[in-house]
């Protein structure tokens, strides 16, 4: 979508019964794209067409109630109540930053793997050549990492996956450092982890909060799009869970 073309959204604002998604459940339509998702199927259909008709129109806004049942087929057998409203000609709130420190195979795959989710994902790194192979992807060369971890807005997440240990250390202690952090996360063993202890004791900092090794539940893969398939639930899991505590 063009980031000043004039949008509406639409938002499940009651859901009862058996449906696709819950109240709250957001989707932005424009004249020629639609970003998320209110479940699909034809309650979707339905509401993509009425978004456009009211922006060929020049509506304000509108509401759909729609029983979920065979007349529309679609058989989850609830009823949902949508509100429609047209949005300024601005772009859509950006979702939270995640910043990857180390742009190697698997911080490179992770950012494949976040970029399909609301979130801002930007891989960082002191190493020209590394970023070079990042083409296409946010990347930010730094030849000092951990500076951007001041500059991150509120309720971003770290993840720490540098070639040097003692570097992963520095930057891992900093981003604990803020206590608005939604998640910090060291690739890493569990000794990694003790080893991280110890210094982070020495700089008075609690590693409680530090999530190393990521995704430990995990299957033992080497593939980096492996890795970078759990280690993005994971820190999506903990940007849900810090915006549901913050809200």
């Amino acid at each position: 979508m063009d980031q000043e073309e004039i949008l509406v959204r639409v938002r499940v604002a009651e859901a009862r019964g058996s449906t696709p998604r819950e109240r709250g459940a957001e989707m932005i339509v424009g004249a020629a794209g639609v970003t998320g998702t209110i479940g699909g199927g034809a309650l979707e259909y339905m509401a993509i067409d009425r978004a456009r008709r009211m922006l060929a129109r020049g509506e304000a806004a509108a509401i759909m109630d729609i029983p979920l049942g065979p007349e529309i087929g679609q058989c989850c057998g609830g009823r949902v109540t949508l509100s429609l409203d047209r949005l300024p000609a601005t772009p859509a709130p950006p979702g939270p930053e995640v910043l990857i420190f180390g742009a190697g195979h698997v911080g490179r795959a992770l950012a494949h793997a976040l970029l399909p989710l609301p979130l801002r994902p930007r891989l960082i790194d002191s190493r020209a050549e590394e970023l070079a192979l990042a083409a296409g992807l946010p990347a930010i060369l730094s030849p000092i990492p951990e500076a951007e971890i001041r500059r991150a807005g509120p309720g971003a997440a770290f993840v720490v996956m540098t070639h040097d240990h003692a570097l992963d250390f520095l930057i891992a202690a900093e981003a604990l450092a803020r206590p608005d952090a939604a998640y910090v996360g060291m690739i890493g063993s569990r000794s990694k982890r003790a080893g991280f202890a110890r210094h982070a004791a020495r700089m008075g900092v609690d590693p409680a909060r530090l999530a190393c090794p990521i995704a430990p539940g995990a299957p033992r893969d080497k593939r980096p799009a492996v890795i970078a398939a759990f280690a993005a639930a994971e820190i999506m899991a903990a940007l849900l869970a810090h915006q549901t505590v913050c809200a």
